[in-house]
């Protein structure tokens, strides 16, 4: 068994900070790519942000510059620091991690958190 479980959203005002995190557990092997995808209600989700094992990143062009993905690999945490907020980053943040189980070690599949609600008032 494996679970995401995303934490740290909540109600900012625009300009303001908020950090999210996800923490994955559970048996897993190895993990790979990492990403913050959101949805806002009545839109498609939209993916915010990858990092892969390396460490390089991407960005939505929506938040670049204002966000930032990182991750602890020995916690096996993603975080996503989103600053400068605003009213059209409302949204619900999930976490998603392309992960390997102890299992099945080489085979990969994406795995989903919840998600955590972040409303950003103007």
């Amino acid at each position: 068994q494996v679970q995401l479980v995303e934490s740290g959203g909540g109600l900012v005002q625009a300009g303001g900070s908020l950090r999210l995190s996800c923490a994955a557990s559970g048996s897993i092997f190895s993990i790979n790519a990492m990403s913050w995808y959101r949805q806002a209600p009545g839109k498609q989700r939209e993916l915010v942000a990858t990092i892969i094992g390396s460490g390089s990143t991407n960005y939505a062009d929506s938040v670049k510059g204002r966000f930032t993905i990182s991750r602890d690999h020995a916690k096996n945490t993603l975080y996503l620091q989103m600053n400068s907020l605003k009213p059209e980053d409302t949204a619900v943040y999930c976490c998603s991690a392309d992960l390997s189980t102890v299992i099945a070690p080489m085979i990969y599949q994406k795995y989903w958190g919840q998600g955590t609600q972040v409303t950003v008032s103007s």
